[in-house]
């Protein structure tokens, strides 16, 4: 099996079962919510521990679907191709997460590319033994199911967004989204993303990120140390886009 990547670096494979799901502490995660079943208990041993570098991709855009990844630990960037070859960011994610499920099911190629924003551990699950667990275990399957379904609404708000918001009202919707996701550490959004990051997920350019950031310092609703961003009171920041009542928890 191979891992396409447009950098020479390797993704590093540990062994099967290196990290055990029994005492991950990823509670969010669907293997460990179901982890009481036998036939997911007996499944997650077959996983593969996958250790990602900083900037190193671990799924391209195009390549075959082998199976479905959940990062143990790490921050990871989503995001496809988009028209004159630009990057259009879907989503970024944390623990606990799936990665490359646009790609499950009967599709052959993964729709998206992605990339570790930090230091990552993924656990990797072949194709075929995940069909061979959702043909045996019903509660896994609907809870699947219900992912996929959040997922679409999820999908399906971010569209509605940008068709309906301002420059503005997409930045600061990215900023609420990033820190929903991510959190604050000493008073900034706890992880580094670039001017472009935040322009690629709002469906803006850069140039227009930096004038709507540097309005919003102006006005005290986000302040800057060095180049990272924090956001001292978010419910005041909200009140920018409160008449979009799609604004999402996650």
């Amino acid at each position: 099996m191979q891992y396409n990547t447009q950098r020479e670096h390797r993704v590093q494979k540990k062994s099967m079962s290196g990290i055990s799901c029994h005492t991950c502490e990823n509670l969010g995660c669907l293997m460990k919510k179901n982890i009481a079943s036998d036939v997911v208990s007996e499944f997650t041993h077959e996983k593969t521990d996958l250790n990602c570098k900083k900037g190193q991709q671990f799924i391209m855009e195009g390549a075959p679907v082998n199976g479905l990844f959940f990062i143990l630990k790490g921050k990871v960037k989503v995001f496809r191709t988009g028209i004159n070859g630009r990057e259009q960011i879907v989503r970024f994610a944390k623990e606990g997460e799936i990665i490359g499920h646009r790609g499950f099911g009967t599709a052959e190629y993964y729709s998206i590319s992605a990339i570790a924003l930090e230091d990552t551990i993924l656990c990797y699950f072949s194709k075929n033994l995940l069909q061979k667990v959702l043909k045996k275990d019903a509660k896994f399957t609907y809870d699947l199911m219900l992912f996929y379904a959040n997922e679409l609404n999820k999908s399906e708000a971010k569209v509605k967004s940008i068709s309906q918001m301002t420059v503005r009202e997409r930045v600061i919707d990215t900023l609420l989204y990033v820190i929903r996701k991510f959190g604050q550490v000493n008073g900034v959004i706890n992880i580094f993303l670039s001017r472009k990051e935040y322009a690629d997920y709002a469906g803006t350019t850069e140039e227009q990120v930096i004038r709507v950031l540097s309005a919003l310092k102006k006005e005290n609703l986000i302040i800057a140390k060095g180049k990272r961003i924090g956001i001292p009171d978010i419910n005041l920041l909200k009140k920018e886009i409160s008449e979009h009542n799609f604004y999402l928890d996650t």
